[in-house]
């Protein structure tokens, strides 16, 4: 007989589904998440395989493996251990067991069951917290293992810089990774003791604990005082980074007291950690209630309150006798750590009136460039973007070319592809692949229309800088990643009949995804089912992706720290991006630390034209590395600059020595275009300005501290260094140099800073020239402000007409035996279909404030050193009525022009295109006629010496609004 209800069965069975629903979901979310990492993996390996730096990818995933395992077993087996420790001296009936249950009774028998699962899952967890957070200091095991001496030691402690920069980094991680399993190991075993009945808490007489959990925990309190003691000991090391004195490193205070004071505190320690082991065998809790006491009394009276009251009492007082010797060592060591040991600083005497200067020196002037990078992209855009699919960079770069026979300061750019905003994936990742070719321009010259006479241009190339690979597949404005390869689709360009040229990629770089496995990796890492369904992808296809040319560098050497201005060359019938790379460190002793992003910040990184630094603070750097990218196949090419820098050393030991070819290797055409860089110039420009000075005393008194100016375009940001080409006193020629200057605040100059930029030393010598106290020569706000003066009455540059004045880069450069100031000026149209600047006047003054300007620099220069004997013999009257006429010529001539403009400007608002082409007409007319009225008035003598008070207006430009925004522009005269 049986008593169970129909369907009863049934209906008990029914929760079993979903029961078996969640593991398996369960289990399939866990095969998803590790298909998604293994996808991250393996995709990394093939990127670093299709670049042949595998060795990189291994050593580093292979060294997170090895300290991921060691962190884990390390902490599971520390903390493990003395859980189960506690667990097995545990009472055999627990405090509490008989009578009325305790809460800890409670707590125990609810997790007692399950204390197996309970433990495993808790040391999973622990497992992978301790090994993730090993494995991530894989930066600081790889230089201690390999570590490479400096051979340089430090004052105080007269140990090697490596054991600071390598050794002392390693100890600090092995020490905090002790102190958490020891602090853990407390807890846990604490824990495990007042579970089990090991001691309770609330009873008449405090805490009542089991001698064995008493002795348990004594020991381990001892062993956290005995690594205390270590790390007092190993604190006194850390004074060499100190920053208690006048500088940083160790000061007065810190030799003469914080140093000793450490040391008897490690010894104090020792003791207290013996009184702990002695609370062990002894039962009582005196003894460890004695060492804390001691431990904690001592710290405050040794540790903090003898080192304030020598500061207060003894070095206060007389604090620059007492630091001199400590600030001697910080400039010494802060000097060389920068790298600036050798810089030379020269007593400048500097010219301040023309007239003077004239009888010194002969008449000729170095090509000084007059293009500024950072203003004129649109102009390349406007004449060699061609289409709307081409871009340009914000900011372009300064090389330099051999042009007619002489090395010319030349602004160059590549033209990079911008994907068309499409939601047709094919075109944004098939079609549009790549950008075609290099433009550039001397920097030193313009066209007669003042836009830049471009030299290498069009489309084809027209190979004026030699023959080469036009095609750039990486860039720093390249698409995210590109499938190419798979067949002759990609947009090359547009020929002159209007036609699409396509190509297909045949460069070794870039990973294959022919195979189906290869393209559902990449399905998944770009969330992106087309790699699997599109028919476009076949066997011979390739992704390409990491294009950026700094991140590509960052990727195959992840020590190094990249200059944030990389620039195309064409170097072996190829376009290579080349990139500076730096080895930092915080750890030389001494040596000042700084902020690396508030060093290298100025007006580009600001408007974001160059990549800034990060926010870490550095005391040491190299510019260690070379590297090149290949715009067409993406090689990565590392070339070791400094090969004498012990940081460099150290991570090539780490890495195989064949990640970084030597220096020898680097071809002479090569070398050509390699420069000083510029974050490097801007941290060592900003340690000069104080660290020019190299006596101590003189150094505390800090009355001879220069300022970087301020850019006169940017209110509060300072004026980035220059590139040009000039001739430093006591030199024979011209030579290509990188350039900044000091003011002592913003109204004087103190002082021109220049390296040669071309030079073949990793270490070049920094010269500096420093203006006699009292000098009157201006710094470069003020500079600006006489130029603005200058030409604030002329009618082209009224902002409230259709054009404004732009100010390109402020140049220094010393000029027969004085400074001379140099500024291009640019207009551009407002509310133009295209706007472009125009170069209009070149700005210069020299010494103490005489000011010219001209449509030339040697216009200008004329206007401040002087005309022709001819014209110094007309009469006054004669010279001031022909300049009258002349201006009123010009003013005419310009009312005519803003007259023409704003006629086009209604026809082509109105549509009525009949009307726009005869106001088009007119514009074109009017322009002529004022560049005919400037002409003359250029030609005109001045009636004075000084040109200042009465400016020249300028041209107006030529360009004009289009009705139809045509992709294909007419290159400018010269092009």
């Amino acid at each position: 007989m049986s008593f169970r209800t129909p369907g009863a069965g049934r209906a008990m069975r029914l929760p079993r589904r979903p029961r078996l629903l969640l593991p398996v979901l369960i289990a399939l979310g866990a095969i998803v998440l590790l298909f998604y990492i293994f996808t991250g993996i393996y995709t990394d390996y093939l990127w670093y395989e299709s670049v042949n730096y595998t060795t990189v990818f291994s050593t580093v995933v292979w060294t997170q493996v090895l300290l991921f395992a060691v962190g884990a077993l390390l902490m599971v087996g520390i903390v493990g251990g003395n859980m189960l420790l506690a667990y097995r001296i545990r009472p055999r009936f627990g405090i509490g067991m008989f009578g009325s249950a305790s809460g800890a009774d409670r707590y125990r028998m609810a997790v007692d069951p399950h204390r197996k699962v309970i433990f495993l899952i808790g040391m999973g967890l622990l497992a992978l917290f301790a090994g993730s957070s090993t494995a991530g200091q894989w930066r600081t095991w790889l230089p201690f293992f390999n570590r490479t001496p400096f051979g340089v030691r430090d004052p105080q402690f007269d140990l090697d810089v490596s054991f600071f920069m390598f050794t002392l980094p390693f100890i600090r991680m092995l020490l905090n990774f002790l102190f958490t399993a020891v602090i853990l190991s407390i807890i846990a075993a604490a824990i495990v003791h007042y579970l089990y009945g090991g001691f309770r808490l609330g009873q008449p007489g405090g805490v009542h604990a089991t001698r064995g959990a008493r002795a348990h925990l004594s020991a381990l309190l001892g062993v956290f005082v005995l690594l205390k003691a270590v790390a007092y000991w190993v604190d006194r090391y850390d004074l060499a980074f100190s920053e208690r004195g006048f500088v940083h490193g160790p000061s007065y205070t810190d030799v003469n007291a914080v140093l000793p004071a450490k040391t008897i505190l490690a010894i104090i320690a020792l003791l207290c950690a013996a009184l702990f082991f002695a609370g062990v065998v002894r039962p009582g809790g005196m003894l460890p209630g004695v060492a804390f006491g001691l431990l904690v009394l001592s710290a405050v009276l040794i540790g903090g309150v003898y080192p304030a009251l020598v500061e207060q009492f003894q070095v206060k007082p007389n604090q620059q006798a007492m630091e001199a010797p400590y600030i001697q060592r910080n400039i010494e060591a802060t000097r060389k750590a920068y790298g600036v040991e050798d810089a030379q600083v020269e007593e400048y005497n500097a010219v301040t009136n023309a007239a003077q200067a004239k009888a010194q020196e002969d008449d000729t002037v170095p090509g000084v460039r007059l293009l500024d990078p950072s203003l004129i992209s649109s102009s390349y855009q406007r004449w060699q973007g061609f289409r709307d699919y081409y871009q340009f960079p914000v900011k372009l770069d300064i090389d330099r070319y051999t042009i007619n026979g002489v090395e010319t300061d030349t602004v160059v750019a590549v033209r990079e592809v911008k994907a068309p905003e499409t939601n047709n994936w094919i075109n944004r990742h098939l079609v549009y692949t790549h950008g075609y070719g290099m433009v550039a321009a001397p920097g030193n010259k313009v066209s007669d229309e003042g836009n830049p006479d471009f030299v290498e241009a069009n489309i084809p190339p027209s190979n004026a800088l030699g023959t080469y690979e036009p095609r750039i597949y990486f860039g720093e404005n390249s698409p995210e990643y590109s499938v190419v390869g798979g067949g002759k689709i990609e947009l090359d360009y547009v020929d002159d009949t209007n036609r699409q040229v396509s190509t297909q990629y045949t460069g070794k770089g870039g990973v294959p995804i022919g195979s189906f496995f290869n393209r559902l990796l990449y399905a998944a890492k770009y969330n992106e089912p087309n790699f699997i369904l599109s028919g476009a992808i076949n066997e011979k296809s390739k992704i390409l992706y990491i294009r950026n040319p700094r991140e590509r560098v960052q990727q195959v050497a992840p020590f190094l720290t990249l200059d944030g201005d990389p620039y195309p060359a064409i170097v072996g019938g190829r376009i290579l991006w080349i990139i500076d790379g730096y080895t930092i460190s915080n750890a030389y002793p001494y040596s000042q630390s700084n902020s690396l992003r508030d060093m290298t910040r100025d007006t580009s990184t600001e408007a974001h034209r160059v990549v800034g630094q990060p926010a870490d603070r550095i005391n040491y750097i190299r510019n260690s590395v070379k590297a090149t990218v290949d715009a067409y196949d993406g090689t990565v090419t590392l070339y070791a600059w400094d090969d004498s820098d012990p940081l460099l050393r150290t991570w090539q030991k780490a890495f195989g020595g064949d990640i970084i070819k030597p220096r020898s290797e680097i071809s002479p055409e090569l070398k050509a275009h390699l420069r000083y860089p510029t974050d490097l110039f801007k941290v060592q420009r900003e340690i000069l300005s104080k660290y020019h000075v190299t006596e101590a005393q003189a150094f505390f008194s800090n009355t001879n501290v220069w300022n970087v100016p301020d850019d006169p375009n940017a209110k509060g940001i300072r004026q980035p260094p220059y590139y040009v080409t000039l001739r430093m006193p006591g030199s024979d020629k011209p030579t290509f140099s990188l350039t900044s200057t000091f003011t002592k605040g913003e109204a004087q100059l103190a002082a021109f800073m220049a390296v040669e930029a071309t030079t073949e030393d990793a270490n070049a010598r920094i010269r500096i020239l420093q203006l006699p106290a009292g000098s009157p020569i201006q710094g470069p706000v003020q500079v600006q402000t006489n130029f603005k003066a200058a030409i604030a009455n002329d009618p082209t540059f009224q902002r409230s007409g259709s054009t404004e004045p732009i100010f390109g880069n402020l140049l220094t450069l010393p000029y027969r035996g004085g400074l001379l100031y140099v500024q291009p000026i640019y207009v551009q149209v407002k509310d133009a279909v295209k706007q472009y600047p125009v170069l209009t006047r070149v700005m210069v003054m020299f010494g103490s404030g005489q000011v010219g300007h001209g449509r030339t620099l040697e216009e200008a220069l004329q206007q401040v050193f002087g005309r022709s004997d001819a014209q110094g013999e007309r009469s006054e009257s004669e010279t001031r009525e022909e300049t009258a006429t002349e201006r009123t010529a010009v003013a005419d001539a310009a009312d005519k022009v803003k007259k023409a403009y704003e006629d086009a400007q209604e026809a082509f608002k109105a549509g009525d295109w009949a009307k726009y082409g005869e106001a088009q007409k007119a514009l074109s007319e009017a322009i002529k006629e004022m560049e005919e009225a400037v002409r003359r008035a250029e030609s005109a003598p001045s009636p004075s010496p000084s040109p200042t008070t009465s400016p020249e207006p300028a041209e107006s430009p030529s360009p004009s609004p289009s009705p139809t925004a045509s992709p294909e522009g007419s290159p400018p005269p010269g092009a």
